[in-house]
């Protein structure tokens, strides 16, 4: 599976903006999609998952409510749609997927950078 994101930019506070991840390679039923996201001198934090074959959606409490994680199947394309967004927002965004068992993303998009203005 390889994973291609795309979608960020600089905005203001408050606006939005929605990141995308395009999947190829092998069909993605039995895999965890997930979006992940590291700011400027912080660890890489979990921000949102979803399951390809549906299901509920898992969120960072940060992120909970102004955050949606969804998919186009027939686009193998995984999206990020971010509301609200805060300074804190701000960060390289990166899409990763796992295979349902593994305990580890395995699989990780390059990433794409988030910058929110005050």
């Amino acid at each position: 599976v390889q994973l291609q994101a795309s979608g960020g930019g600089l905005v203001q506070t408050g606006d939005s903006l929605r990141l995308s991840c395009a999947a190829a390679g092998r069909p993605l039923t039995n895999y965890i999609m997930a979006w992940f996201r590291q700011a400027p001198g912080k660890e890489r934090e979990f921000v949102a998952s979803l399951r390809w074959s549906g299901g509920r959606a898992d969120y960072a409490d940060s992120v909970k409510g102004r955050f949606a994680i969804s998919m186009n199947k027939v686009k193998s394309t995984v999206y990020l749609q971010m509301n609200s967004l805060k300074p804190e927002d701000t960060a390289v965004y990166y899409c990763a997927a796992r295979i349902f068992a593994a305990s580890n993303y395995s699989v990780w998009g390059q990433g794409t950078q988030v910058t929110v203005s005050s």
